[in-house]
């Protein structure tokens, strides 16, 4: 199916001079590193999953990250912890460090959120 945006979506992320070419792999050659780059974003805008309208469409994401930056990790509302197939914590991204100072354990304060938590639930 050609999503009715396509044409329009390719020609602002200045895909338009490479909608005919395949976006290649390690064994043929295909559109730039940019381009492929481009392509990603243009494939969330208007894909299936359409990932950067989920707050628009009141969806849900589930993303698995094993060590995701502090910027990443901020981006989340809601985080599922899970360690050895069992969930350790699933909740609001903003109450998780109190959630563990009532367990116990108190995050460093410079120490990340994020590689805090993958420690703590070794």
């Amino acid at each position: 199916m050609i999503w009715p945006s396509l044409p329009f979506v390719n020609q602002i992320l200045g895909l338009d001079i490479c909608a005919d070419t395949l976006a290649g792999d390690a064994m043929r050659r295909g559109i730039s590193g940019g381009q492929n780059k481009r392509l990603t974003t243009g494939e969330m805008i208007v894909g299936p999953t359409k990932a950067l309208l989920a707050h628009i469409a009141d969806a849900t994401i589930l993303v698995a990250l094993l060590q995701p930056a502090p910027e990443t990790f901020d981006l989340f509302d809601d985080i599922i912890l899970m360690t050895e197939g069992k969930i350790v914590y699933h909740g609001p991204r903003s109450h998780i460090l109190e959630f563990f100072e009532d367990c116990g354990f108190r995050c460093p304060e410079r120490k990340g959120v994020a590689d805090f938590l993958q420690e703590v639930s070794l």
